[in-house]
């Protein structure tokens, strides 16, 4: 590698760090460095064959749709999800895909974030183990791994120009941790950067994630890839840490980063650091000598599996599932024919074989008497099919009910505006159960819905999105042939008023300011003692478990674990710690600190063993910049949910504090209370003033959103606004939001050169914004000489790199 990289010219260095297409990187064949494929990936490789975008609009090769990450999240199973991985490392590799981008894994801070079916949970434990899992199976392949977006990228509004505000010690031990276990338990050869700001610099270019942290402290060795458009400054990337830019940016970056070497403004040796990065990732993904062959039967038999796994029964009155054989079934509902199976954007899988619950379970041991669509997606009330899903469900013994959210409520690029289920759903239900109180409800969502206008239902089963076998995955469930394995990897709230960024998410301003702090998710109802729906962890199964016994010596959890029921069954064994005397600094009440999936037979009993490691006791403190754990009283409690601690141990934890620890902060403590900081508290927490959350009122600049073009100087481009804008509000009221449209309106203006291919240059794009900015006559001037500039500069920086890169190599020559 090592004489690879002194035989690159600096051209050839700085194009290496910058993608040749969409999703391809570049090749220098004279040495033997082939362009490599990247494609998305988080629950099924997409590989796009024809037209190319990053957005999931165009077409890819057929794959397997397994259920998404917030699906098998609930199954807290992490031989499931290296199962998962592996299958997904064997697609891509028959494929021709070298670099799989996923899984996702960011906290989902707000329920309403709109990619959270693509993450796995709000506790960084479990999303980082599940994660980790993950990546083992995919690199198991020979295909690298990207688990993404490297970080607290937490809403789709203006997710390419948010700055997320964001103190110290909630970074590191909320958003930061779960990427911590991903690097240190699996090394990932690639992590992706997120679009957003970290307070205040680009996560691409942003030095204390990106060498800091990530490659100082955890160690990481491989790439770190930019999502696609995520690059703001080139130089400012290769000196920070970031190593490729994607997607294609034409030469434009490569230009820039020569400059800046040769006018010493970029040390050659930071360059040289990114491109050996570059370097080792196609050394690694192109070592395997034949590619995997793919068993689609058994892909489709697992993604069937884990769908079932992951499903949670959060109610069954009077023990009504499992169905018995022979059961009369009335299914209504539009998912039962028309399933919603996975969310849409870059995620979008062209699944192979998709099934309906309709066939699932007329194929089942069950009577099926007849369908009914019983309500309409776009939510328009429609009373003939309410008064024939009536009629049916007086006919049957039991009513299966799909609900759901829509395609148009959960998609990339924007976020949920409600956690209520359309009200023409829940009117069907009541309708419904006023015929036949026998009412299973199965959901279909990417994420949590109000649940209290489901009371009337006895039964309850979350499916989530259960990739193309999901619907035969929840038949198994409902008839008994699968255990429902899930468990939830997220809390249910009650209502959206009840959750810690009610009224402040998604922000709409420049900044997004994090004042819940470390009370996000169960940590927040534990805090402020708000009551839930149902909790974190929470899951029925067909059969009861008991505990007991439970020891806590050196370090490891230990439990009995009974099957107390009648049939075969799963658990979830959860380890929960908490300090039970005074600390020095404010702690959440109770945080997951360890879990294991257990099976057991009926009547049968197990000992359970969970080490508790390094991360079990420790806080980060800010002022000396490290771990530290505070000696003390621990209660470490064993339970089913984050609820339930009928089984506790108090432990002592030597004192591990450096000189100079911080005491204590009040401010923290009034967030750990379940309250949301005033200025002045943020500001203490923080350590500096809060940022200023405007735009300012001056001219447009490079990385402010396209949208805000609605406040240009110019009537022309402020009409052009309108028509973009309803063209914007007819998809959405159609059901399918138009991607394009959301991705430009929430993107700064640099996408314009960015993500051109080179068809645009930086200076074409301050060309643009003079326009935008009211000089039209002179902009469009400028916009006409940059666009002829650019083509020739491209032109000539194309020429000039392929005959470098095509040029024998005979001696060492000179840069």
């Amino acid at each position: 590698m090592n004489d690879t990289l002194a035989d690159l010219s600096l051209t050839e260095k700085a194009a290496l760090l910058s993608g040749e297409n969409t999703w391809q990187t570049r090749a220098i064949p004279a040495l033997g460095v082939p362009r490599i494929w990247m494609a998305d990936g988080p629950h099924g490789v997409r590989k796009q064959i024809g037209s190319a975008d990053h957005l999931g609009i165009n077409g890819s090769e057929p794959a397997t749709c397994f259920p998404t990450a917030a699906t098998v999240a609930n199954s807290w199973d992490e031989s499931l999800a290296e199962e998962i991985g592996a299958a997904l490392g064997r697609e891509a590799s028959e494929q021709g895909v070298h670099v799989l981008l996923g899984p996702g894994l960011n906290i989902k801070r707000s329920p309403l974030g709109g990619r959270n079916f693509e993450y796995f949970s709000e506790d960084p434990e479990l999303a980082g183990r599940l994660a980790a899992a993950y990546v083992r199976g995919i690199q198991s392949e020979g295909v690298a791994a990207s688990p993404k977006h490297f970080a607290v990228n937490s809403q789709e509004l203006r997710r390419m120009v948010s700055d997320s505000i964001v103190d110290e010690r909630t970074l590191r031990e909320l958003y930061l941790t779960a990427f911590e276990i991903v690097v240190q338990e699996s090394a990932p050869w690639t992590v992706m950067s997120s679009y957003n700001l970290v307070n205040g610099e680009y996560a691409h270019e942003n030095t204390h994630l990106l060498q800091h942290v990530l490659r100082d402290e955890w160690g990481f060795g491989g790439a770190v890839v930019s999502d696609w458009g995520g690059s703001n400054d080139a130089v400012a990337a290769v000196r920070a840490g970031g190593t490729i830019e994607m997607p294609s940016p034409g030469f434009d970056s490569a230009r820039e980063i020569e400059a800046a070497v040769r006018s010493g403004a970029l040390d050659e040796a930071d360059l040289d650091a990114r491109v050996r990065e570059v370097l080792t990732l196609v050394a690694r993904v192109t070592a395997r000598p034949v590619p995997a062959s793919v068993d689609v039967t058994a892909h489709r038999a697992l993604a069937r599996r884990a769908a079932a796994e992951s499903a949670v029964l959060l109610r069954n009155e009077n023990r009504m599932l499992p169905l018995a054989t022979g059961t009369r079934v009335a299914l209504i509902g539009d998912f039962a024919t028309t399933p919603r199976y996975q969310g849409a954007g870059s995620s979008l899988v062209n699944a192979r074989d998709v099934s309906t619950l309709a066939q699932a379970l007329g194929a089942s041991t069950l009577d099926l008497v007849g369908t009914a669509r019983g309500f309409r997606r776009d939510g328009v009330a429609d009373a003939a099919l309410v008064s024939e899903a009536r009629s049916l469900a007086a006919s049957a013994d039991v009513v299966i009910l799909t609900l759901g959210l829509p395609e148009i409520a959960e998609s990339e690029g924007s976020d949920r505006v409600t956690l209520a289920l359309p009200a023409d759903q829940i009117a069907l239900m009541n309708s419904v159960a006023a015929v036949n109180a026998r009412v299973v409800v199965v959901l279909s969502a990417g994420g949590v819905v109000e649940v209290p206008a489901l009371d009337g239902a006895a039964a309850l089963v979350h499916g989530y999105l259960g990739g193309e076998a999901g619907a035969e995955g929840m038949a198994d469930v409902l008839t008994g042939v699968a255990e429902p394995g899930g468990r939830l990897s997220e809390s249910m709230p009650l209502r959206l008023a009840d959750t810690p960024t009610a009224g402040r998410f998604p922000s709409t301003a420049r900044t997004a300011e994090y004042r819940e702090a470390l009370s996000v998710g169960y940590r927040w109802y534990d805090a402020s003692g708000t009551p839930v729906a149902f909790p974190f962890g929470f899951g029925l199964g067909y059969t009861t478990f008991a505990y007991s016994d439970l020891r806590v010596q050196n370090g490891i959890v230990t439990v009995t674990v009974t099957n107390t029921g009648e049939r075969a069954g799963s658990d979830v064994v959860q380890v929960y710690v908490g300090r039970s005397t005074p600390s020095r600094m404010p702690r959440p009440t109770r945080e997951l600190k360890g879990f294991s999936k257990v099976r057991l037979e009926p009547g049968a009993s197990t000992t359970v063993r969970v080490p508790l490691g390094d991360r079990a006791f420790r806080y980060f403190d800010v002022d000396l910049d490290s771990w530290q754990v505070e000696g003390g009283e621990y209660d470490v409690s064993v339970g089913h949910h984050s609820g339930d601690h009928t089984l506790s141990e108090t432990v002592h934890v030597e004192e591990s504090i450096s000189e100079g620890a911080a005491a204590s902060d009040p401010h923290a403590a009034r967030a750990e209370a379940g309250r949301v900081l005033t200025d002045s508290e943020f500001a203490a927490l923080l350590g500096h003033d809060v940022p200023a959350p405007g735009w300012g009122s001056g001219p447009l600049g490079y990385n402010d959103p396209i949208d805000r073009i609605s406040t240009s100087k110019s009537a022309l481009v402020r009409l052009v606004f309108r028509i973009l804008d309803r063209r914007r509000r007819k998809a959405e009221a159609s059901g399918h939001p138009d991607l394009n449209i959301l991705f430009m309106f929430n993107a700064p203006f640099r996408v314009l050169s960015k993500m051109s291919g080179g068809l645009a240059t930086r200076r074409l794009t301050e060309a643009v914004l003079t326009v935008v900015n009211g000089q039209v006559v002179r902009g469009v001037g400028a916009v006409v000489s940059a666009y002829f500039r650019g083509r020739r500069l491209e032109k000539t920086s194309r020429e000039r790199f392929r005959a470098a890169s095509e040029r024998p190599r005979t001696t060492r020559r000179s840069r």
